[in-house]
């Protein structure tokens, strides 16, 4: 199978994971009036689907590793098809947390496998394209949600428009499993169920939890700071988060070139400290238009952090890139679930400014430690090995 066609598969892994997701979002108002919730409920059930993803990261690692990221993509691509219907199926609460949960399990399961398959076409292709397939979710959740509002504005139920979306998606995967690559198999014991990170992992890791905490961060509460702190109209709020989605669509889609051309130790630092600096003004000047260009900066110099930890991770010498990839994962969601509560407890007692100065800080923590890349994070470098799990300690 050429190369070409690999990439397309794992692009459309990609694409569907996204699109899936944004195929569910639009329904929540309509589940918590169904379900009468209210806006506590309705996060605590909605956190299930969040702990769903967090618990399967770890076992995803030693399923990839067990069984290879071609079976665990394919097998996550289906489970998180057919587990988009169930939570607007579900005719209980308990019901609907269950289904979030599994939700949340498949797509954990996917985000580790897939990533793995992404890693090693790009390793075989020897260059940078990890960004591109990140590039690939956001549109894909752009697509989801413009289909998913196209068809409540055309009258279509939710069960209907969940269902069509399924098939859709499944034979979208179905048409891309031929192109999936096979790993090399793996030698050795399998290893610990649930281990944790230590060494280059670990800082790997720590930097992919300040980075997803700054993503969360900034698409929970940006909009919330230019309306209530600086006093803009609803519009101009949506426009600052718009500004930081786009701009990280852009910054994804442009980010294999940016990594080829500096480096990716250095396209690290540079795009975090754009970040950094780009929130500090605009959170320093205090006005909307400079609110709104701080968004858009925070959105393009964090867009490609991931996409190089994750890349990096998959090519740490002694580690299946599986489980390189779900440590890493595991400690960097961690950020993306409690960035958002961090910065609303600090707004509580110091000010939502002070909050988000919190998200400059972690860009600008990963700046200066971006030298915690491996010096063979470089995709087809030939000091990439792949052995047994010999980073990893003892069980958690």
């Amino acid at each position: 199978m050429p190369l070409r066609w690999s990439r397309r598969a794992v692009s459309v892994f990609f694409f569907i994971n996204g699109a899936v997701l944004a195929s569910w979002v639009p329904h929540i108002p309509a589940v918590k009036s169904r379900h009468v919730l209210t806006d506590g409920a309705l996060g605590l059930v909605l956190l299930s689907m969040a702990g769903g993803s967090v618990l399967a990261l770890p076992v995803a690692g030693w399923l990839v590793g067990r069984f290879g990221s071609r079976v665990m993509t394919a097998a996550a691509g289906f489970g998180l098809c057919l587990a988009l219907p169930l939570p607007i199926a579900s005719p209980s609460v308990v019901l609907l947390s269950l289904s979030l949960g599994l939700l949340g399990a498949c797509n954990g399961l996917l985000d580790v496998s897939m990533n793995a398959q992404a890693a090693e076409v790009e390793q075989r292709i020897g260059r940078p394209i990890m960004s591109s397939f990140h590039a690939l979710f956001s549109l894909g959740g752009v697509v989801g949600a413009l289909a998913a509002g196209r068809a409540m504005a055309s009258g279509i139920g939710d069960a209907a428009h969940v269902s069509l979306a399924t098939v859709v998606a499944l034979s979208a995967v179905v048409l891309a499993l031929p192109g999936l690559v096979s790993a090399p198999a793996m030698d050795g014991p399998a290893g610990p169920v649930v281990a944790r990170p230590s060494g280059t992992l670990f800082a790997l890791g720590i930097l992919a939890l300040l980075g997803l905490m700054a993503e969360g961060a900034m698409a929970d509460w940006s909009a919330v700071y230019l309306h209530d702190v600086l006093g803009s109209s609803s519009a101009i709020a949506a426009i600052g988060f718009a500004a930081f989605s786009l701009a990280m669509a852009a910054g994804r889609l442009s980010g294999d070139a940016l990594v080829g051309w500096l480096g990716p130790r250095r396209a690290l630092r540079d795009s975090s400290a754009v970040a950094a600096v780009g929130l500090g003004l605009a959170l320093l000047v205090g006005r909307p238009a400079m609110g709104i260009i701080g968004c858009a900066l925070v959105g393009v110099g964090i867009a490609n952090i991931i996409p190089i930890l994750f890349s990096a991770a998959a090519r740490v010498p002694g580690v299946r890139p599986g489980r390189a990839l779900a440590a890493v994962a595991s400690t960097g969601y961690l950020g993306f679930l409690a960035g958002p509560p961090l910065i609303g407890v600090v707004a509580e007692a110091v000010g939502l400014a002070a909050g988000l100065g919190l998200v400059s800080g972690a860009c600008a923590i990963i700046a200066l430690n971006a030298s915690a890349l491996p010096v063979n994070s470089v995709p087809g470098s030939s000091a990439t090995t792949h052995a047994p799990d010999v980073a990893f300690s003892e069980k958690a």
